[in-house]
């Protein structure tokens, strides 16, 4: 591999910033994210084989991780997965080499390049098998890639190991939600309420036990489920757009508008905050939201 020059890569990498300063069309959306990756993975190899200055490559590596926070920020898909938020793992030095590709998959995941990170992890899992850490990745990065039987099974390995590790129980509640088995994703996901062990997982199980409710049309559970959502994540503007379904359904309409109009205020420049003035066009033109 020739390595681009110094100044090449620290002129893509402003490129790069320009455009999501200046928000991203939608049709700019995979052709930005693969360049964010491919100058991840320059930098990174770079870094391990080549004889560019070391800090610098380090440093601005570090800052292209920067890049991918601002497209998450400005993803033109709204998704209800979680967001991956796995701590950086704790691995140590080992003779066959698993630690290096754990590390690799967590990097990777991070950046948004599931397929890498999958790579990395499955071979982390050759080399030490039945490792609860890199089964965990794995779940994620296949999950991540709508890959729900395969992800499934990795994180009920992990929960035979770890039967309080709530991520992997709220992950197990959301592809169950997904696979349409609502009575083992209400298990999962009240198990992680009660564990109360890990903030991301009690919010997001509140949040997908409003899903699982208003999917079976229970309405007055999935805004309760909802309301608590909002009183413990602010922040997760999906769940005024699904608390807005959840009154229009009800015949609510009044509550469901101002549902989305509180979605809108919230974040205007998030995916959901953008739905949720969306659907108050299309409510306020005559027509329905979404079933789904």
């Amino acid at each position: 591999m020739t390595l681009p020059a110094m100044d090449t890569l620290v002129a893509t990498y402003h490129a790069i910033e320009q455009k999501l300063d200046a928000g991203l069309a939608a049709n700019e959306r995979d052709d930005t994210k693969k360049a964010i990756i491919g100058l991840f993975r320059t930098l990174e190899q770079g870094i391990a084989d080549l004889q560019a200055t070391v800090t610098e490559m380090t440093t601005l590596k570090d800052e292209v991780k920067r890049l991918v926070d601002k497209f998450k920020s400005q993803q033109a898909e709204a998704t209800t997965a979680p967001e991956f938020s796995a701590e950086r793992p704790v691995v140590h030095a080992d003779h066959i080499g698993a630690s290096t590709f754990i590390e690799k998959g967590w990097s990777r995941l991070s950046l948004g390049d599931y397929e890498a990170a999958e790579a990395a992890l499955n071979r982390a899992l050759e080399l030490s098998p039945n490792d609860p850490q890199s089964e965990a990745l794995l779940g994620w990065a296949q999950m991540l890639q709508e890959k729900y039987d395969e992800a499934l099974m990795n994180f009920q390995k992990v929960l035979m190991k770890q039967p309080a590790n709530a991520l992997a129980r709220i992950n197990v509640g959301y592809i169950c939600l997904k696979k349409n088995i609502f009575g083992e994703a209400i298990e999962h996901l009240s198990k992680a309420i009660r564990l109360d062990n890990d903030k991301k997982a009690t919010l997001y199980a509140h949040f997908y036990l409003g899903l699982v409710y208003l999917e079976r049309e229970m309405y007055e559970d999935a805004q309760s489920f909802f309301r608590k959502t909002l009183t413990l994540g602010p922040n997760l503007i999906e769940a005024y757009y699904e608390m807005g379904r959840a009154h229009w359904f009800n015949g609510e309409f009044d509550e469901a508008k101002q549902a989305w109009a509180s979605g809108h205020a919230a974040n205007k420049f998030n995916p959901w905050g953008k739905r949720c003035a969306e659907m108050l066009q299309t409510v306020e033109a005559g027509g329905e939201p979404p079933k789904v």
